[in-house]
C-alpha cells in the first residue's frame, strides 16, 4: 500500500482549495435559480479530471445531489463522506466577504466557506487523492454531496429513500477537525394561544393571550426546566428549548386576542416528536385551566424538516468507523483527540436512525464562524480534514467484513 506521504502529495496536487474557491463563488442558497447546481457542476468537473465517474442525481428541478464511488481492489466495507452543498444566504445589512473565495492570511473567505464547501472540497480531494495512488485496496468510498441541508434535508432524504446503505458515514459539519459523535435533536415548533378580544379598559371582559403566553413561558422555565437539567446525558448534555418569536396583539388598547410563539426544541437520544409533545401540552392544559375560554395549539413550525424526524445522534465509541478515525488522525494530526458532541443538528441523524449507518462529524473550520459575515476557513484545516478522510478509508475500508 502507498505510505501516508503518498497520499499527501497526492491530494495536495488536486489543488482542493482551487476547488473550494470555485464551490463558494457559486452561490447555492434559497432564491438561487437552480440552487446546489453549479456546485455540483463544479464538483463533477473536479472529480472527472481525477479519473472519477460522478453523478448527478435530480432530487428537486434544477437541483442534484452528486454522487461518486471509488472501488477498492477486493471487497470489504463500505464508506460515505457526506457534505450538504447548500448555504444560508448572505447577512442582511453585512454581507461580510460575499461569495468572494479569497484567500488571505492563510484563509478562504466567503459564504459556504465554513458550512460546508470546506469540507466537501476536502472529501473530493481524499476521492481522487485515492484514485491516483490506488491507495485503497478493499471496499469502497462514496461522496454524497447532497442538497437542501440548511432548510428541509431534501437531499439527505432522497439519498435514503433510494435504498442507499454503507457500514460507515462522516459528515464533514465544521468540527475544527475534532471527531463529535453526537449532537441534540431538532424540532422547530409553533404555539398558537387564541384568546377574546375586549377594549383595553375593561380587560376582564377579555381573555388576553399575550398573558397566557407569559404564563405558558413561565411554567416551562419553573416546571420543564429543572427536568431537563434531571435527565442531561453525559456526551450530549441537558435537553433543552429556546422562545425565538413572539407575536401577539393589535394594539395597546385591545386584549390581545391571539398570540403566537415559536420555539426552538432540542433532544435527546430517546425523545421523540411525540413525547416532546405531550409533554408540552400538559403545560398548556395547565394555563388553559387558570384562564377558561382560552385555547391553544401545538404544531410544527412549516420548513423545519421534510418527512424524516429530525432526532438526536449518538454513536459509540466501538464502532468501527469511530476507531478507523481515530487512527487517521493519530496518522494526520500526531493524537486522536477526544471525541466530543456537535453543538448543531445534521443529515448525520438521518443517515443513522433512518438508514442505519454509523455516523460521525469531522470537518474542516470554526462553527462559530458560520452564518456570519465573518465566514472564513483556515486552509491548513481544509487540507488536514482531506488527509484524515482519505487515512480513514484506508484504515476502515480494508478491514475484514
Amino acid at each position: 500500500m502507498n505510505n501516508d506521504h503518498d497520499i499527501f502529495e497526492a491530494i495536495d496536487r488536486t489543488a482542493p482549495i482551487d476547488l473550494l474557491a470555485a464551490l463558494v463563488q457559486s452561490p447555492s442558497h434559497p432564491g438561487v435559480a437552480d440552487q446546489e447546481t453549479g456546485v455540483a457542476e463544479a464538483l463533477a468537473g473536479f472529480l472527472e479530471q481525477g479519473g472519477l465517474r460522478p453523478e448527478l442525481v435530480e432530487v428537486a428541478p434544477g437541483r442534484p445531489n452528486l454522487m461518486c464511488t471509488l472501488e477498492g481492489g477486493t471487497p470489504g466495507p463500505h464508506l460515505v463522506l457526506c457534505g450538504h452543498t447548500d448555504t444560508v444566504p448572505l447577512n442582511q445589512g453585512d454581507p461580510g466577504h460575499g461569495f468572494s473565495g479569497a484567500v488571505r492570511d492563510g484563509r478562504l473567505f466567503g459564504r459556504g466557506a465554513v458550512d460546508m464547501k470546506g469540507a466537501v472540497a476536502a472529501m473530493a480531494a481524499a476521492l481522487v487523492g485515492l484514485r491516483r495512488t490506488g491507495a485503497l485496496a478493499a471496499g469502497r468510498v462514496t461522496l454524497a454531496a447532497v442538497i437542501d441541508e440548511e432548510i428541509e434535508s431534501l437531499g439527505a432524504e432522497h439519498l435514503i429513500n433510494s435504498g442507499f446503505t454503507a457500514d460507515g458515514a462522516i459528515v464533514g459539519e465544521p468540527t475544527l477537525n475534532r471527531i463529535c459523535i453526537g449532537h441534540k435533536g431538532l424540532e422547530w415548533l409553533e404555539i398558537v394561544f387564541t384568546g377574546k378580544a375586549a377594549h383595553g379598559g375593561t380587560p376582564t371582559a377579555g381573555i388576553n393571550a399575550i398573558d397566557a403566553a407569559a404564563s405558558f413561558v413561565q411554567r416551562v422555565r419553573t416546571v420543564l426546566l429543572p427536568e431537563f437539567a434531571a435527565r442531561t446525558d453525559v456526551l450530549l448534555g441537558p435537553p433543552t428549548l429556546n422562545f425565538g418569536t413572539v407575536r401577539g396583539g393589535d394594539q395597546p388598547s385591545t386584549v390581545a386576542a391571539s398570540c403566537v410563539l415559536t420555539a426552538d426544541r432540542r433532544s435527546l437520544p430517546g425523545e421523540t416528536y411525540e413525547s416532546m409533545r405531550a409533554e408540552l401540552e400538559s403545560v398548556l392544559a395547565a394555563v388553559e385551566a387558570e384562564m377558561p375560554g382560552l385555547r391553544t395549539e401545538l404544531r410544527r413550525l412549516p420548513g423545519g424538516m421534510a418527512t424524516l424526524e429530525h432526532l438526536a445522534l449518538k454513536t459509540a465509541p466501538s464502532e468501527a468507523v469511530v476507531e478507523a478515525v481515530a487512527a487517521a488522525r493519530r496518522r494526520v494530526c500526531g493524537l486522536a483527540g477526544e471525541l466530543g458532541a456537535f453543538p448543531a443538528w445534521t443529515d448525520g441523524a438521518l443517515l443513522s436512525a433512518f438508514a442505519g449507518i454509523p455516523t460521525l462529524i469531522l470537518g474542516p473550520g470554526d462553527l462559530a464562524v458560520a452564518h456570519s459575515p465573518e465566514e472564513s476557513v483556515e486552509i491548513a484545516q481544509v487540507i488536514e480534514a482531506a488527509r484524515i478522510y482519505a487515512l480513514t478509508a484506508t484504515e476502515f475500508c480494508g478491514r475484514a467484513t
